[in-house]
């Protein structure tokens, strides 16, 4: 019987599914998964009293009440996931009485009272994520020294207290504890870090010298401490830095140089310090999204470089420092600050020649630039056109306008032209710039809602979704210019060799289709998207719907890490009236959500939906309107399903790799339950990144066979507005629920 079958008599009522107290009544069960399904009520207290259980998990339901007290006590537990619920109460005294607890994951719950003591004991501890609950006291020092190969403590958003060891361990790669009540002094850095966030507790004492080695540490961020002393120069080491943020301490001395030589730093928080001294120079040669050096000491002018309307609240309250460009929020570098006997007579006058002879020498030029454009067959002057930059930029609007040649051309939708341009700047930047075009003149309304749209776009700062560099418009068309994807879109890589195989002619310019992915590198593709859309979604106030997820909005760099694309795009056109035309949402037809395509109803479900279709076009390797006489890939996957066959027939053949099939079966299943005809069905994106996060740990965790970690036994899609037609394949739920045959 299954499992789902044996729950029905057991542990449901009224659509209501809850733990039976007869799961305590199997002496020889091991594994437990029952996450994501709802489940209501508490965890039976003889759940703690199975003899050989070694993994339970049960996040993202709705459970209640409190853990099992003698969990752990009893058996050889090594990983235990109950967050995303509402639990109670205190963690069980002694989950690694067994010696082999390797995982905690308590995260978003309501748990209380101090951390087990026995926890400091337990040596085999590699991952604890205990964050967003109430915890309080001290947090088991013991850990430190005794979980040698701890890599994860996320503890952020409780009422912990303690101070940290002098050294970190060795393997620790994240260290998560903001808003806590932590103290002392910031502990010697360990070689395998990548994330350290501390921002809002108790910390004193100077930031550690010392920070050779640490090559990986990507995101630094110490915010609303008492941190004193000066910024270490030895910062310059941290060539994988992206974040740094020390703001809200009382750090003295000056920025160092230094810093301007961490090329990929993109987000520099230093306000609220006492710090001195001019702005180097240096920084204003990174591209740096966000920065914040307000309410400091600083003095001069600030770079040149800098001196850009994206930056114009990054250099409050602080007096002595001044800009030659009035669109700052700082005082002119010309009113000076008094005294000053003034210039020479001669050289006034010098000045004053000076500036005569380039306003005509500049009015000569002028008049000819202006002859010139008027000879010009397109009209695309560049008077025309206005740049509004959201970062600091080293190239102007012409080398954007003079980059738009059929050349250039690298792709074309319903809304515009893409363009692939090589800048004459000095790094020799690449950039995609999206032309969009309206059929109709944009009045000052419509502009102003356009310009709008554009701010909030360009102020979503996430790794997983492309950064908007600045906006380049003119009349009639506009230009968004993005950071450029070496390796071009998903759907590139997914489906470029099918389609050159499924023609008799291949034209010059047509790949032959670039190498399969594996299994892994889909895997993280979808993670990586999944956390751009879920940051939107759930991080954005208010949320943002992207209204176009597709595989070719998903882009991957040069190193194949993932950015959404296109955001918001489909709201600024359906604003000016451009997507009431087919041609216009063409590209999106298999990815529209059924009440998208008949109400356009549009709310974050609608992206879930046309995500799940991206996991089916990464399972299958089939592409969204891949469903011969049923349409769609989504609708054809169901009938697939519900004929009685098995998912593993579609099942790309480039992936059936044995050590992998279970875990794909389970995210083709999760493509289907995002896919739900009713919207009332289908997970957020939070809830479908924590399961696929799940699946991505699960590639570093010993030598266990993936059959191990099938999600399968209740992950379960529900599609009850569609008419099922049972088989001997099926499983056919009460509740109008398919069980989906592996």
């Amino acid at each position: 019987m299954s499992i789902s079958h044996w729950m029905k008599g057991h542990g449901a009522t009224m659509g209501v599914i809850w733990l039976a107290e007869e799961f305590g009544k199997l002496p020889k069960l091991s594994i437990l998964l029952m996450y994501y399904n709802r489940l209501s009520g508490e965890i039976p207290a003889s759940i703690g009293l199975l003899p050989k259980l070694t993994d339970l998990r049960l996040f993202s339901n709705n459970l209640t009440g409190v853990l099992p007290p003698q969990l752990g006590e009893y058996c050889p537990l090594w990983n235990v996931e109950v967050d995303d619920n509402m639990i109670s109460g205190e963690l069980p005294q002694n989950l690694c009485a067994g010696g082999a607890l390797s995982s905690i994951i308590v995260s978003n719950n309501n748990l209380t009272g101090n951390l087990p003591a026995s926890l400091g004991n337990c040596s085999t501890l590699g991952n604890i994520m205990i964050q967003s609950n109430r915890f309080s006291g001290d947090f088991p020092a013991g850990i430190w020294s005794s979980a040698v190969n701890i890599t994860t403590v996320i503890m952020h958003d409780n009422a912990l207290s303690g101070t940290l060891p002098d050294k970190l361990p060795w393997n620790l790669s994240r260290l998560e504890m903001e808003n806590n009540r932590f103290s002392g002094d910031i502990p010697s850095w360990a070689g395998n870090l990548l994330v350290f966030l501390a921002d809002n507790n108790s910390f004193s004492g100077e930031i550690p010298a010392n920070m050779t080695g640490l090559s990986h540490l990507q995101i630094l961020s110490l915010a609303g401490n008492h941190i004193s002393g000066e910024i270490p120069l030895a910062i310059s080491t941290l060539k994988a830095l992206t974040t740094l943020n020390l703001s809200h301490n009382q750090l003295t001395g000056e920025i160092p140089a230094s810093i301007g030589s961490l090329q990929v730093l993109n987000t520099l928080d230093l306000s609220v310090n006492q710090l001195s001294g001019v702005i180097p120079v240096a920084i204003g040669n990174l591209k740096i999204n966000f920065l914040n050096l307000s309410s400091n000491r600083l003095s001069g002018e600030i770079p040149i470089s800098l001196q850009n309307p994206a930056y114009d609240h990054s250099f409050l309250s602080n007096p002595q420092l001044c800009s030659s460009d009035l669109l700052l929020n700082v005082r002119s570098c010309e009113t000076g600050s008094g005294g000053s006997n003034g210039l020479s007579r001669g050289v006034r006058i010098m000045f004053i020649v000076l500036g005569v002879l380039i306003f005509v020498i500049a009015a000569g030029f002028a008049i000819f630039v202006i002859r010139d454009c008027r000879r010009r067959k397109d009209g695309d002057d560049l008077a025309k056109w206005k740049l509004t930059s959201f970062q600091s930029l080293d190239f102007t609007e012409s080398s954007i306008v003079r980059g738009l040649t059929e050349d250039n051309l690298i792709g074309s939708g319903g809304s515009g032209k893409v363009y692939r341009i090589h800048l004459d700047n000095r790094a020799r930047d690449i950039v995609a710039v999206k032309k969009i075009w309206n059929s109709k003149k944009w009045d000052s309304k419509l502009e102003k809602e356009f310009q709008s749209e554009v701010e909030i776009l360009s102020s979503i700062r996430h790794a997983n979704i492309v950064k908007l560099l600045c906006c380049v418009s003119s009349v009639d068309s506009k230009l968004l210019v993005y950071e450029y994807m070496g390796n071009g879109s998903l759907d590139r890589w997914l489906h470029t060799k099918r389609r050159v195989e499924a023609t008799s002619v291949v034209l010059d310019r047509l790949e032959s289709g670039p190498r399969p992915l594996d299994w892994p590198s889909r895997l993280r593709i979808a993670v990586g998207a999944a956390q751009g859309l879920c940051y939107m979604h759930h991080d954005c106030s208010p949320p943002i719907v992207h209204r176009d997820v597709k595989s070719s909005n998903i882009l991957l760099d040069s190193d194949f890490r993932v950015r959404i694309a296109d955001f918001g795009l489909a709201r600024m056109l359906a604003k000016s009236g451009e997507l009431d035309t087919a041609s216009a949402i063409a590209g999106s037809f298999g990815y529209m959500a059924p009440e998208y395509a008949y109400s356009r109803r549009v709310n974050e479900k609608v992206d879930v939906y046309s995500f799940g279709v991206v996991l089916l076009e990464l399972t299958t390797g089939r592409e969204a309107n891949d469903g011969g006489e049923h349409g769609s890939l989504a609708e054809w996957i169901w009938r697939h399903v519900q004929d009685g066959n098995k998912l593993m027939d579609v099942i790309d053949q480039n992936i059936r790799d044995p050590l992998y099939v279970d875990e794909i079966a389970a995210v083709l299943k999760l493509g289907i339950i995002c896919t739900g005809t009713l919207p009332s069905t289908r997970p957020t994106m939070n809830e479908v990144l924590q399961i696929l996060l799940r699946y991505e740990r699960m590639h570093g965790i010993g030598d266990k066979p993936y059959a191990e970690y099938d999600g399968a036994p209740l992950l379960q899609a529900r599609r009850s507005s569609r008419n099922k037609r049972p088989s001997d394949g099926d499983e056919c739920n009460d509740d109008g629920s398919l069980a989906c045959n592996v």
